[in-house]
């Protein structure tokens, strides 16, 4: 009995494992480019989900940082390494080089002060990671087009209620990295679970970038 028990809850977490790769290809994307038992920090982490999957599928160390009061909660429920503290102040808390890694997942266009964070996560890591809506996606040019606001899986939000203030391109990202001393290691760019090559700034629904401090 206990073997069988064992075994069901192997097959459990399997199952869930595979569950959320499918539901999350944008999870899968950033675990690609993480080396297993890096040490990370995950900004803006909400729930604590990408950093859960991280330590599951790369067996990563790190942190998380939320404000929100109730997310935080949620990161402690999934076992999460988690500090409540805002963004728009900084990561003074965290000594230069402290990570292999800092993410910055989906939460890029609702910072006010895009080049501080950025420099405070190459401060603080070898390599960022972020990933963002594409802002040239070809429906949210089309609804422009037509008079609105993009609402879309990705931006899921109207005008009125937004937290996104720097929506941008996969062109606009790569002409702030190289006015501001950043150097682009990869690029990849999604529609749901797939990857997009072809036009990619006009196909792409999700963009992901790492990148390191320019030598």
């Amino acid at each position: 009995m206990l073997a069988a028990n064992i075994n069901l809850t192997i097959m459990t977490a399997t199952v869930a494992r595979t569950s959320t790769i499918a539901s999350r290809p944008d999870f899968a994307a950033i675990a690609a480019w993480v080396q297993p038992g890096a040490k990370v920090l995950d900004l803006g982490c909400g729930d604590g989900s990408l950093l859960r999957y991280l330590r599951d599928a790369r067996n990563v160390r790190g942190y998380g940082v939320e404000i929100d009061d109730a997310n935080v909660l949620r990161c402690l429920n999934n076992g999460v390494n988690v500090i409540q503290s805002d963004l728009e102040s900084g990561l003074s808390g965290f000594e230069s080089g402290s990570f292999d890694y800092v993410i910055l997942s989906q939460t890029l266009q609702a910072m006010k002060h895009t080049e501080g964070i950025v420099r405070e996560m190459l401060r603080v890591s070898k390599e960022g990671i972020v990933s963002f809506p594409n802002f040239g996606y070809w429906k949210n040019r089309l609804q422009v087009v037509f008079g609105h606001m993009p609402v879309s899986e990705t931006l899921p939000y109207q005008w009125f209620d937004t937290p996104n203030i720097h929506l941008c391109t996969l062109g606009d990202f790569e002409a702030f990295c190289h006015q501001h001393g950043v150097h682009i290691l990869e690029r990849r760019v999604m529609n749901g679970d797939h990857q997009v090559t072809l036009s990619p700034n006009f196909l792409g629904m999700l963009a992901f970038y790492r990148f390191e401090r320019q030598k």
